[in-house]
């Protein structure tokens, strides 16, 4: 079984160059054959840390997830700025079912705190399957973190560092009972402190890792405005809770929605109604294969997108597309322009797909 040595030593030599090492692996389709190629400065101090990471993940029951492999969260794998290499701790799947970020202020309003335990508990009552991600910081982000834990529901922190450590500490008992419906995800390996501008990529896989993503309260500056912008750039669906114009907290959410970056909700039912999400949406059912065929002009992966709409009456997110046919979210976006061209496919608001009847 190979290891991800040279992944993770890759990401540690091009650290403030993701791009690069991107470019690098996709050439060369592995990070060790890409490493064959390198003559860098401190390759080997990197590969020696490299190591050193590796035994201890092994030591700590940490997961890692790499480019070139076949169960990296693939709305990650979409994002153009994706990371190197994942390490997750606890009971974490990015890809299974519904995903929503929500995000906001670090010093929330009583009313922010309580639209985000509404927003939770409704998410999952309405849905089931559903899974809540965060950044685990004070407010709006551990808000959401709690209502998860207490009702039980999935949820993914995402911290700025190692996880040899929790930041900020307070919030150490809420990581540690994560652990037993989701857990932490990150792209830095142990020792890494939380550094300010890590608190900035981190956000671009809250928003990456996301079907949709809330904004509950924000001032017009401020990290959670830096993740809808995010959201929006990879073609994310974004919703924001209105506030008075008279409050600081409500600013950043009042602007998005003004400028139509983000649509306007009050509920959880305003933000399933948008993405037509139902409890059928977010449980795969098996493929049926009687609509295979009837289309001799059309490829087999139009084929089977034709079959997975039939499945849903209600219509699909391209999203679950993705993830129930296993192809690239490209492949799917491209092979559903030609079906609406051929008058097969009907595209509706929210990245929502349905068969034309």
């Amino acid at each position: 079984m190979s290891t991800p040595l040279y992944d993770i030593a890759l990401s540690l030599l091009f650290r403030t160059q993701l791009r690069r090492s991107l470019r690098l692996i996709e050439h060369y389709h592995s990070a060790e054959e890409a490493w064959r190629h390198l003559d860098e400065p401190d390759m080997q101090s990197c590969l020696d840390r490299a190591q050193q990471e590796w035994d201890w993940i092994q030591a700590h029951g940490i997961r890692v997830w790499t480019l070139t492999d076949e169960d990296y969260p693939y709305r990650l794998r979409q994002c153009p700025d994706r990371p190197l290499v994942l390490y997750s701790k606890g009971n974490v799947h990015p890809s299974d079912g519904l995903i929503v970020s929500i995000v906001g202020t670090r010093r929330p309003t009583e009313r922010g705190r309580e639209l985000t335990q509404a927003l939770v508990q409704d998410l999952q009552a309405a849905l089931g399957d559903v899974t809540i991600v965060s950044g685990g910081a004070y407010g709006i982000d551990i808000t959401a973190h709690r209502a998860a834990i207490q009702h039980n529901i999935p949820t993914i922190i995402i911290p700025a560092h190692g996880l040899d450590r929790i930041y900020p500490y307070a919030h150490r008992k809420e990581a540690i009972e994560a652990l037993h419906q989701g857990g932490l995800l990150t792209e830095h390996v142990s020792g890494t402190e939380p550094f300010a501008p890590y608190f900035v990529q981190r956000n671009r896989i809250i928003a990456g890792l996301a079907d949709a993503v809330v904004v509950v309260e924000s001032k017009d500056k401020g990290g959670s405005l830096i993740t809808a912008r995010m959201a929006t750039d990879y073609n994310r669906e974004l919703f924001a809770f209105p506030g008075r114009a008279s409050d600081e907290t409500s600013r950043g959410c009042n602007n998005l929605i003004r400028s139509q970056a983000a649509h306007l909700i009050t509920s959880a039912e305003d933000l399933i109604e948008t993405m037509q999400w139902t409890k059928q949406n977010a449980t795969p059912q098996p493929v049926q294969t009687t609509i295979l065929g009837l289309y001799d002009n059309l490829s087999p992966s139009q084929q089977t997108l034709l079959s997975k709409l039939q499945e849903a009456e209600e219509g699909i997110h391209i999203n679950l597309l993705v993830m129930e046919t296993e192809m690239n979210y490209s492949d799917v976006a491209s092979d559903l322009t030609l079906l609406e061209l051929e008058g097969l496919v009907r595209s509706l608001p929210g990245g929502i797909y349905r068969l034309v009847r």
